[in-house]
């Protein structure tokens, strides 16, 4: 047993003794129908703290010859599955994390030729009585093993795109890391499975790929592997029940990462965290500090700002991911841009429709912070003001919500302003942090029209009444008022015991003013 070959199951034995484990090793499964096929290149991308290196280590401990791990995945999901007994402890397995030698590189040659000499140290331990061509070339080395051994090679590379983030600017070093991978590992007879894993999609030169025979499983499109991408609802469903958590309270906080293949996915680090903690906040993004973030929304290509604002006012906005080049400094457009947030995980994703949009609670508050430090001074104050807009409201406050109102449409005035849908637009931002303790829906259906915004109490805020707004544009506020009891709209909450308030709203064209009148529903 070696240090990157067939380096045990040492790593794995820990995750698997957590505190919370989460069996994912139905992976596998889809592994062993590509392994020793053309299919046998795939490439995994996910953001940070996505399970990604316990992925690796399980992978690696199931395929490992010299491991002692049968018995742990004969009690796991895999162990069901057709072709398990075939492949499990029968192969070499090379497993590196990129970062390892990254770290200690001084330039991507040095950092290739470590990398080489150490796999070449535990080839040649291993198989030291072996008939080699040349002893210094890792190809040429491990050809001639599995010419001798007919045993296949797994090879499992972890943070595979580390050069990408950390030396964005080198494009010589990432083209030579490129051809390495390539060189190394493409139509290679001694490779039965390739797996690599990173928070970035395979780098594209121009419009195509140097490493074009890896499959590619990533944020935009995991495909047959989406419910390796985080936890399933199911899987949280049973942890919220096991911790005596509030399940309702933990989607808001880290649902939202949507697959059409299993549905929602939700960031695995987070709920780890909230149930050892036993609270709900910020965990996954403690990883990364909001300034990674920043970085990205204060590139204001071609109106990304405004794009940022609709995506925080709960919009859903279209993007192009096809010409994104696969790296952090390639940016022709705010939808590169976009999409480097879907893959970093700050954005989801949904493939019918090509759109983004925030996902949940932890990562809204990520963007306030970001906007907050980042000399978007005009929307931070919005968001700041939304809780004083709150008060206003559950207090009835109709002059109150009004100026409030008014002072949010002066902020995002450079927004198009003059249709109640864009009212509608200007009010989801001005209620921001409302959706802590609400549920926002645009456009309720309510059976005879569509009530503008419905904010619904979350479980954990029971007490609290639920808000109706319905919005004119050139018209009376009492108009709003009016619309809302005539189309019966309360009646869509039949089932919802709690308060509720009507809010009606108006902004006037001539007077460039809004209007308020809030009044509290009785049910008959």
């Amino acid at each position: 047993m070696g240090i990157y070959l067939n380096p045990g199951d040492d790593k794995f034995r820990k995750g698997y003794r957590s505190q919370i484990y989460v069996d994912k090793s139905g992976i596998i499964s889809y592994l062993n129908k590509v392994f020793d096929t053309e299919n046998r290149f795939v490439c995994v991308s996910r953001p940070r703290r996505f399970g990604k290196s316990m992925a690796a280590n399980m992978i690696s401990a199931y395929y490992d010859r010299t491991t002692t791990a049968q018995t742990l995945f004969q009690e796991m999901s895999v162990s069901h599955n057709a072709g398990f007994s075939e492949h499990l402890g029968k192969y070499d397995v090379i497993q590196i994390n990129m970062q390892d030698f990254l770290s200690r590189a001084k330039d991507i040659g040095h950092l290739l030729d470590m990398l080489r000499k150490r796999l070449l140290y535990d080839l040649l331990k291993e198989y030291p009585n072996g008939r080699y061509f040349d002893m210094e070339d890792l190809m040429d080395v491990m050809a001639d093993i599995y010419a001798d051994t007919k045993r296949l090679f797994v090879i499992v590379i972890d943070e595979w795109d580390c050069i990408f983030r950390e030396y964005r600017e080198h494009q010589d070093w990432q083209n030579k890391y490129l051809d390495f991978l390539r060189a190394w590992l493409k139509d290679k007879a001694y490779v039965g499975l390739a797996y690599m894993t990173g928070i970035l999609p395979i780098k594209k030169y121009g419009t195509h790929s140097a490493l074009n025979m890896f499959s590619e499983f990533s944020m935009t499109d995991a495909g047959p592997l989406a419910e390796y991408v985080g936890f399933t609802e199911q899987e949280v469903k049973e942890l919220c029940e096991a911790y005596r958590m509030d399940f309702d309270e933990c989607k808001t906080w880290y649902d939202g990462y949507h697959f059409n293949e299993v549905g929602s996915i939700y960031s695995p680090r987070s709920v780890v965290q909230s149930m050892m903690s036993h609270k709900y906040g910020t965990y996954w993004n403690q990883t990364e500090t909001f300034e990674a973030l920043k970085v990205y929304i204060d590139m204001n290509y071609d109106g990304l700002r405004e794009s940022i604002i609709s995506l925080m006012s709960g919009e859903h906005r279209k993007i192009d991911i096809a010409n994104f080049a696969n790296d952090m400094t390639t940016f022709h457009d705010k939808d590169d841009v976009l999409t480097l947030l879907v893959h970093l995980g700050y954005l989801g994703y949904d493939y019918d429709t090509a759109s983004v949009f925030i996902p949940n609670q932890e990562i809204r508050k990520e963007y306030a912070n970001a906007i907050r430090a980042g000399g978007w001074e005009i929307v931070a104050r919005a968001v700041k003001a939304s809780d004083d807009l709150l008060a206003a409201t559950l207090s009835m406050n109709a002059e109150a919500v009004a100026h409030g109102i008014e002072e949010a449409h002066m902020e995002t005035s450079h927004l198009t302003y003059n249709d109640e849908n864009a009212l509608a637009y200007t009010l989801s931002l001005a209620y921001y942090t409302a959706r802590q303790k609400y549920a926002m829906v645009r456009e309720f259906p309510t059976g005879k029209g569509f009530a503008d915004l419905i904010f619904l109490p979350r479980q954990r805020y029971a007490d609290l009444p639920a808000l109706l707004l319905e919005l004119k544009w050139d018209k009376g506020a009492d108009t709003a008022i009016k619309q809302i009891k005539e189309k019966a709209y309360p009646k869509t909450l039949a089932e919802y015991t709690g308060k509720i308030l009507l809010v009606g709203i108006s902004y006037g064209k001539d007077s460039r003013k809004h209007s308020c009148v809030i009044e509290q529903f009785s049910k008959a």
